[in-house]
């Protein structure tokens, strides 16, 4: 995501977690490193949410496998499961220098702060 090739984060799913139905055009997202520091920053554009079936599933591969970055089948067949897809467009990528954040669980998505308005950050210029 950092290097711009990706243009649209994925989420999937096979119950409703966060970010679905819960992350909204505006929002701004942490980028985090798997296992590791928090190293950039996004803003959120535009939003998408599936509830997966054979035709959404046909959608998504069609419209965001290159935005994505999905072009391995086994993207596709460790999602095979999910019953919800949440795609994020996403601007104004930055990297940050690397700031520590413990996080004792699995979860993929955290939400940080919710209902009290967005940020302003002068970080998109």
């Amino acid at each position: 995501m950092l290097d711009g090739q990706k243009t649209v984060e994925s989420r999937f799913a096979t119950r409703r977690y966060a970010p679905y139905q819960r992350v909204q055009k505006g929002d701004i997202v942490l980028l985090k490193r798997s296992s590791g520091a928090i190293v950039g920053i996004c803003q959120v554009t535009y939003v998408w949410f599936y509830e997966l079936d054979p035709e959404s599933w046909q959608t998504i591969k069609e419209k965001f496998t290159t935005s994505i970055c999905a072009q391995d089948n086994k993207f596709w067949q460790d999602r095979e499961k999910a019953s919800y897809a949440t795609l994020m467009r996403i601007q104004n990528v930055k990297p940050i220098p690397p700031v520590k954040f413990v996080k004792r669980d699995r979860r993929g998505w955290v939400v940080l702060h919710e209902n009290l308005g967005q940020l302003e950050l002068d970080l998109w210029k």
